[in-house]
C-alpha cells in the first residue's frame, strides 16, 4: 500500500477531554509515540512497496525499469471537529524489475526514493531519501503451452518475500498530523502474492492478491496487516512497429487495527476502493506505460485522511 490508518490519541493534557481514547488501560511509558497513522505506506506513500500499483507489466513478463508514482491525500491537521486540512503530497522513484531465474522462477525487486511534501499552517515540509526495498520470489505454478488449437491461455504465479527497513524512520514526526510523513517504517515485513492471467487470443484479465504481515518497529510500534487486491482488464493491439496495451480494472486495500506495545488501537481500521485506467506502449525491448487510480470507496482513519488520486508512469526494458 504503500497504508492508511490514523491513532487517535492524546499526546498532552491538553487533550484530556478528547472523545477519542487509548485501548491500554495501565500507565503507558510510550505515550509520547501516540500519533495519528496511515496503517500501510501504499496508502500513504511512505513505503510504496507497490500493492495496488502492482508488481507487473500487461506487455513484459520479465523487464528492468523504472516507476513514478504520485498520491494526493488530504489530511485532518489535529482531532477537533475544527482542525484544519491540509494537503500531502507523496512522490515516488522506484527501480523495479521481475527478472528470469530458472523458467519457472522469477525474482522481483522494488527499491524506492521518496520526495515527500506537504502544507502546514506553520509553512511548507518536505523529506527525501530512500525507502524500504522489497524483494519477492514467484514461481509459475501452471502455464498453458500455447499451439494453434488453444482457445484460452492460464497463468497461475505463488510467491513471498519481505521488505527490509531501508528507509530512515523517525519520531519526530509524532503528534496529530499524518506519521507515514516518513521515508520507511522501521519494520521488517513479509508478503505473500499470487497472480492469475487469463488470455483468449488479444484480450486478458489479470488478477492479483496480496498480504503483508507486518512487525514491530524499533520504536515498539506496529502497523497494522494489509491485504491487497485488483483486477485488469487489458487488450493487446500488435501492430507493425509498436504494440498497445489499453487496461482498466479496479484495486482494493484493506487494514488491520496497528498495534502500540502489543495492544490494539482503536481507530486505525481502513478500506479503500479504487478504478484504475492505463495504457502500455512498447516498441522493440522497450515500453512506456502510464495509469491512474480513482478511488470509489474509502474509509480512511475515521475520515480524517482522504486519498485524491495516484498517478503512475513507468519505462520498462525487457529482458
Amino acid at each position: 500500500m504503500k497504508k492508511i490508518v490514523i491513532i487517535l490519541s492524546l499526546i498532552s493534557i491538553q487533550f484530556a477531554n478528547a472523545t477519542v481514547k487509548d485501548t491500554l488501560h495501565f500507565s503507558n511509558p510510550f505515550f509520547k509515540y501516540r500519533m495519528i497513522v496511515e496503517d500501510d505506506c501504499d496508502a500513504c506513500g511512505c513505503s510504496a512497496n507497490g500493492g495496488s500499483m502492482g508488481f507487473s507489466s500487461m506487455l513484459n513478463n520479465n523487464f528492468i525499469g523504472v516507476r513514478y508514482v504520485y498520491q494526493s491525500y488530504t489530511t485532518k491537521e489535529g482531532i477537533f471537529n475544527n482542525s484544519p486540512w491540509i494537503d500531502e503530497n507523496f512522490n515516488t522513484l522506484q527501480l523495479w524489475s521481475r527478472i528470469p531465474i530458472t523458467k519457472r522462477i522469477q525474482l522481483s525487486a522494488l527499491l524506492p526514493y521518496h520526495n515527500n511534501s506537504r502544507a502546514l499552517a506553520t509553512g511548507n515540509e518536505s523529506i527525501s531519501g530512500f525507502g524500504d526495498l522489497t524483494l519477492m520470489g514467484m514461481y509459475t505454478l501452471h502455464e498453458t503451452t500455447i499451439d494453434s488449437t488453444t482457445i484460452y491461455s492460464h497463468k497461475i504465479q505463488l510467491g513471498g518475500g519481505f521488505k527490509a527497513p531501508t528507509g530512515a524512520y523517525s519520531t519526530s514526526n509524532n503528534g496529530t498530523l499524518n506519521p507515514s510523513f516518513q521515508l520507511g517504517t522501521g519494520s521488517w515485513d513479509y508478503l505473500l502474492v499470487s497472480e492469475y492471467v487469463i488470455k483468449r487470443k488479444q484480450l486478458g484479465l489479470n488478477t492479483a492478491l496480496s498480504y503483508t504481515f507486518k512487525t514491530e518497529n524499533q520504536k515498539l510500534y506496529q502497523f497494522g496487516n494489509q491485504f491487497n487486491y485488483g483486477s485488469t482488464l487489458f487488450y493487446l493491439w500488435d501492430l507493425e512497429t509498436i504494440k498497445l496495451v489499453p487496461q482498466m480494472g479496479f484495486a482494493g486495500e484493506v487494514y488491520a487495527s496497528n498495534k502500540q506495545v502489543k495492544q490494539d488501537v482503536i481507530g486505525t481500521k481502513g478500506d479503500i476502493f479504487f478504478s484504475k485506467f492505463g495504457l502500455e506502449v512498447g516498441h522493440e525491448k522497450f515500453s512506456l506505460g502510464i495509469n491512474a487510480m480513482l478511488p470509489i470507496n474509502q474509509n480512511l482513519t475515521g475520515g480524517n485522511v482522504k486519498a485524491n488520486y495516484r498517478f503512475g508512469l513507468n519505462l520498462n526494458y525487457q529482458l
